[in-house]
């Protein structure tokens, strides 16, 4: 592997963790040359998996795509990095369970909005918000009622 400082080739482990899904390991790393330190993550790669956007147009999934939209709404708030990487495994774990090589964005969506409403009510209502193109308050409100009526 390769050091992101200084380029050099050689590098060692200095610890190694499998998070809680199962599906992703998480590497701490130091260059042997200049002493950095960097984080890998070594997951399943699985066949391409397209994703069918609302207005008919096909693009590849990107996992990066979807962890900044869970970024966004996760901002400021408790929710830790390792959670949200956990939430995009699962929700990755899950499209490729189906066996479907052609996804909807609104099955994605709501696969998100199930993850997001397990982490935090907040990041969920500032997802929902974009997600369901919110216009007016009272849409805002809905989803509050909606999530103290589970309660």
């Amino acid at each position: 592997m390769k050091c992101p400082y200084c380029g050099h080739e050689e590098t060692r482990v200095l610890d190694s963790r499998v998070d809680s899904s199962g599906f992703t390991i998480r590497r701490r790393r130091e260059c042997t040359k200049c002493k950095g330190r960097f984080t890998t993550y070594e997951r399943y790669e699985f066949g391409p998996i397209f994703v069918i956007k609302r207005d008919g147009r096909r693009e590849k999934f990107d996992r990066k795509k979807m962890l900044n939209g869970i970024m966004k709404a996760c901002e400021k708030t408790s929710v830790t990095l390792e959670d949200m990487e956990k939430a995009v495994d699962t929700i990755i774990n899950k499209l490729q369970k189906s066996g479907n090589l052609e996804v909807s964005s609104v099955e994605i969506g709501k696969l998100v909005m199930e993850q997001l409403k397990e982490l935090n009510e907040v990041a969920y209502v500032r997802f929902a918000s974009v997600y369901k193109d919110f216009r007016e308050i009272d849409q805002f409100l809905e989803v509050v009622k909606e999530l103290k009526n589970e309660k």
